[in-house]
């Protein structure tokens, strides 16, 4: 296998290729990225700019960022690609890959990075100011999101972006009921989705607000 995924199960951004490698059936070798592993951690910052996962390398070839990868994962094997091969439909799928990136899954992020500081560091205001952000989102997301994938079409890249952006986004700030928290469900309901939502479960401990008891 020459195929090889840096990442940490329980990463967002992780969740993104590992959904779409298992969507696609794609075969590789999951380097955990951990104080554990300190051979991987030092093979990561070789490969990102920042250090920060995940990346692949597959032979001399070698890809970061969660959505490159993704692309390159469309190369391998015959199942349909996470990038959809019409034109307009790609289009709203990286559209929409970008939103669940920037304007969930970032403020998402904000949120716990607050969580991990000192409770005398904490910046409540940036709290408040991304759980504003997610509130937009939801809002914008709510009115597009129809009873089947993200893109109106077929499973995609932006699903893959979709699936850890809201299940963590709903739990740093509940995500209204409706058509974007059903869409969530169903998400989890997928079986590419499943699998990484199992996979991680060991590591909701380190969750810093404290896992709640259900997906």
């Amino acid at each position: 296998m020459s195929i090889k995924l840096y990442g940490h199960p329980f990463a967002a951004f992780v969740w993104k290729p590992l959904i779409a490698a298992y969507e696609r059936g794609v075969a590789f070798e999951f380097c955990m990225v951990d104080p554990d592993h300190a051979e991987n951690a030092a093979r990561m910052r070789e490969l990102s700019p920042t250090g920060q996962f995940p990346a692949l390398v597959d032979g001399d070839r070698e890809v970061t960022q969660s959505n490159s990868v993704i692309e390159y994962l469309d190369r391998i094997g015959d199942a349909p690609p996470m990038i959809p091969t019409d034109v307009d439909v790609a289009l709203d799928s990286r559209m929409l890959t970008y939103v669940f990136d920037a304007y969930v899954a970032e403020p998402m992020q904000n949120v716990v990075a607050e969580a991990l500081r000192a409770s005398n560091e904490q910046d409540l205001h940036r709290v408040v100011e991304a759980k504003a952000k997610l509130d937009k989102a939801y809002g914008w997301l709510e009115k597009r999101i129809g009873s089947g994938w993200a893109n109106g079409r077929n499973f995609s890249i932006a699903d893959c972006a979709a699936a850890p952006a809201l299940f963590y986004s709903d739990w740093v700030h509940a995500i209204p009921a409706g058509p974007l928290k059903d869409y969530r469900a169903r998400l989890l309901k997928h079986p590419s989705i499943a699998r990484v939502v199992d996979e991680a479960r060991p590591y909701r401990r380190f969750f810093p607000l404290g896992a709640p008891d259900r997906d």
